[in-house]
C-alpha cells in the first residue's frame, strides 16, 4: 500500500483539503484498497482544530465528501509511515527538511512541483480564496495519482 501525507502549517485549509481531494480521486480510481491519504501540520497554531469552514465550503461545493477530524502535527515516526509527504509552500518544505534531516529517502516534493510549476499554494488562511487553493490543490493531487499510477 502507497501511503500519502500531505502537510500544511496549521492542518486546516490546504492539506485538509488535499487529503479530501486526493481520497475522492483514489476512490473514483478504484484504488482505495491500494493508496492511503491523510494530512498533518507542520506547526502547532490549529493542533485539535477541525477542518476550516472555507475549505468545508469549497469542497461541498465542489462535491468532495469529508467527515470531522482534528488537526495533528507532522512526527519524524510519520517520515518512515508514508512514502510521500507533500508540502503547499516553501516555508513547509523548510519545516520538513529540518524535521528528516534533509530528507536522506528523497519523500518530500511541493505539490506544485508534481504538476511541473515551482510555486507555493496561496494559504486561503490569508487569502480567503479558497477557489484558487482549490484549483491548485487539485492539479497536484491528479498530478500525483498519475504519478503512482505510472511508477
Amino acid at each position: 500500500m502507497k501511503k500519502i501525507l500531505f502537510v500544511c502549517h496549521g492542518n486546516i485549509c490546504r492539506s485538509t483539503m488535499a487529503e479530501f481531494v486526493m481520497k475522492e480521486l483514489v476512490r473514483q480510481a478504484g484504488l482505495s484498497d491500494e493508496i492511503y491519504v491523510a494530512s498533518a501540520a507542520c506547526r502547532r497554531d490549529e493542533i485539535g482544530s477541525d477542518t476550516h469552514y472555507g475549505t468545508k465550503a469549497k469542497l461541498r461545493e465542489e462535491g468532495i465528501p469529508f467527515t470531522p477530524r482534528k488537526a495533528v502535527q507532522i512526527t519524524l515516526d510519520d517520515y518512515e509511515k508514508y512514502d510521500y509527504i507533500i508540502g503547499m509552500d516553501s516555508e513547509n518544505m523548510r519545516d520538513l527538511n529540518r524535521l528528516t534531516h534533509g530528507d536522506p529517502q528523497r519523500k518530500i516534493c511541493l505539490l506544485l512541483e508534481l504538476t511541473g510549476e515551482d510555486r507555493d499554494v496561496a494559504d486561503p488562511w490569508y487569502t480567503g480564496n479558497f477557489d484558487d487553493t482549490y484549483t491548485d490543490v487539485y492539479k497536484g493531487c491528479t498530478a500525483l495519482l498519475e504519478k503512482i499510477r505510472t511508477k
